[in-house]
């Protein structure tokens, strides 16, 4: 059984992830919160041993295998970095840090302590998005051309918090919703982003001028270019992901979710048919490929890796809403 601290006592622990480590035969046994008021009650409410206040106390715990970080951004590289050295294995909430050179540093610690690195890039695991990787691999669309993701939604309000208004931990929607959009493109595609152009708005849920909705296009290896819509804003909107090729299309709708819902179709010149799916809830599917990677069986569903290559793919968005000017990907790997 793989014993795991929390660090961060987070909203998305609570939904998601202390459930899912739990299906997988893990068990959490220890939450760090830099508050000690709050880290009593979320462990009781949660059914976890033991609250701490700071990182030495968890990476420092013997009785802890591996660690699940969801603190705000800029704080992920010192506590990825302190737990690889402590010889645990880490799961980190994307992005795995608000610049490139701390990812790149994160990997290495990793690599060097003989840690499993995992991103937790959920999207990935969606039975949705692995149909459509099966059929583009087998040849069902012919060769991909193009490629559509609408990933416009509504931030709820106990999520708004510093994704609206903290620059300085990475908020907006850049950083928050389109390092998925990459990674999921990365995946069902099999192909890796090169080149960058959006536009950024500020629609009134962001604060200090962060954005809250975005729009452009990632141009990948193969030729494929991706168009993306990404916001905060929008309360009526359905999600969707769509890959065109010269033989057919592959459109699914519902999908840019955490839940394991939606749909894909397959279209071509026999008609159009729904692709089965065998739905099963996303970050169990992420934790038993981690526990199995602990255990040296395979890799975990998105790595470190992947998380370097979403990082940069987003940070190269920024950089051209800011420029107004096409910017490359260079993940530096």
């Amino acid at each position: 059984m793989t014993r795991w601290g929390l660090i961060g006592a987070s909203t998305i622990a609570r939904e998601w992830v202390i459930g899912a480590i739990r299906a997988t035969g893990g068990e959490t046994v220890s939450v760090m919160s830099s508050n000690a008021e709050r880290g009593r009650a979320y462990a009781e409410a949660n059914g976890i041993a033991k609250s701490v206040t700071s990182l030495e106390e968890i990476v420092g715990d013997a009785g802890i295998d591996a660690v699940y970080i969801s603190t705000t951004n800029e704080l992920h590289l010192e506590q990825a970095i302190a737990a690889a050295k402590a010889g645990k294995h880490v799961l980190c909430e994307k992005p795995l840090a608000l610049m490139l050179d701390d990812a790149l540093a994160m990997v290495k610690a990793a690599r060097e302590a003989g840690v499993v690195l995992a991103t937790n890039h959920h999207l990935r695991n969606a039975a949705s998005h692995r149909a459509m990787r099966q059929a583009i691999a087998a040849g069902k669309i012919g060769k991909p051309l193009a490629a559509r993701v609408f990933h416009a939604v509504y931030l709820p309000p106990h999520l708004q918090g510093w994704r609206l208004d903290k620059p300085q931990a990475g908020g907006g929607v850049i950083l928050d919703i389109t390092v998925h959009d990459a990674d999921t493109l990365r995946f069902v595609l099999n192909d890796d982003p090169v080149e960058a152009i959006a536009f950024s708005q500020s629609g009134g849920m962001g604060m200090r001028g962060l954005e809250d909705g975005v729009m452009g296009v990632l141009r990948f290896k193969s030729g494929v270019i991706a168009q993306f819509h990404d916001a905060f804003t929008t309360k009526f909107a359905e999600t969707g992901f769509e890959v065109h090729g010269t033989e057919g299309s592959l459109i699914a709708r519902n999908v840019m979710t955490q839940r394991p819902v939606g749909s894909v179709v397959l279209r071509n010149a026999e008609g159009e048919h729904d692709l089965p799916l065998g739905q099963h809830n996303l970050y169990e599917e992420a934790l038993s490929a981690f526990h199995n990677a602990i255990a040296g069986k395979g890799q975990p569903s998105a790595s470190g890796e992947d998380g370097v290559w979403s990082l940069a793919t987003g940070l190269a968005v920024a950089k051209s809403a800011a420029t107004g000017a096409a910017i490359e990907i260079e993940p530096g790997l």
